[in-house]
């Protein structure tokens, strides 16, 4: 469900309506990963606010360093540069203001509901929408930058060739749930103003911590979590302000992760 471009440089710096963040904006018909490019204008004194969108990634990732598949005018792939003045240990956070942000954008353009599953990813239906990545730089012990990234499937057909068979197997766009193409432009727009509104909440020392647990699908499901040294299984049960999962595995023993792959054990949803 491919359809005419409808992104350019000129297109979103006059359709936005953000005070600073995607000013300025930067556009490219394909380019190696959005996050890199913003890591490396970054590093060399970027202001914040940089927004960097692409039509197509040839080096696209998500966590853990795994490929991003995209195929060239199918999807969302666009990087944000933050330089808030806030502690690391505060800097979960700001993915927290990019999934709300996320989420709920897609919900005022097309009406669907999207969820978010633990860390960082975007559901419709318990399949995967999009995904997220963020990439931290510290000066000594203080945050010097962030580079948020998202990849969202907005008009993706996962039926045809070429299609990864494991991603055919769980993943979703939102043409694919709407039966129609879907102008990526107004969902840009859309999601950084949400994102900004959040970042000022965040910056004027609010915490999204509630109503991102509100979104996530993780919570209340038993689930398994693969770590480096083995696998927890248990209940997800809450996550920390700062970002982390709350597992009571099986002995009754409520363990903190802050990273690891989660997988849903069974469908029903326990008591939270």
């Amino acid at each position: 469900m491919k359809r005419a471009n409808d992104l350019s440089t000129e297109t979103i710096r006059d359709a936005l309506t953000t005070r600073r963040l995607g000013r300025p904006a930067l556009y490219f018909p394909s380019i190696g990963s959005t996050n890199d490019e913003l890591l490396a204008r970054a590093a060399a004194g970027a202001t914040e606010g940089l927004l960097a969108v692409a039509d197509a990634q040839t080096a696209g990732r998500g966590r853990l360093e795994r490929s991003w598949w995209a195929p060239p005018g199918s999807s969302l792939l666009m990087s944000l540069l933050l330089r808030p003045p806030i502690p690391p240990s505060r800097a979960g956070q700001l993915t927290m203001c990019l999934g709300l942000a996320a989420v709920e954008g897609i919900e005022a353009v097309t009406g669907l509901r999207p969820a978010l599953k633990w860390p960082n990813d975007l559901l419709l239906d318990g399949s995967k929408l999009g995904g997220m990545l963020s990439e931290l730089r510290l000066a000594g012990e203080r945050l010097d930058y962030a580079v948020l990234g998202l990849g969202l499937n907005v008009n993706l057909a996962f039926d045809g060739s070429g299609v990864p068979a494991d991603i055919a197997a769980t993943a979703i766009s939102l043409s694919g749930a709407l039966g129609r193409p879907v102008d990526r432009l107004p969902l840009l727009v859309a999601i950084l103003a949400r994102c900004e509104a959040w970042y000022d909440r965040l910056l004027g020392g609010a915490s999204p911590h509630r109503a991102w647990a509100d979104r996530l699908d993780t919570l209340g499901r038993a689930i398994a979590v693969a770590l480096p040294n083995g696998t927890i299984y248990g209940v997800a049960t809450g996550v920390t302000p700062e970002g982390a999962l709350l597992v009571r595995d099986a002995a009754g023993r409520l363990q903190t992760v802050w990273a690891g792959d989660v997988t849903t054990v069974r469908d029903t949803v326990a008591s939270r």
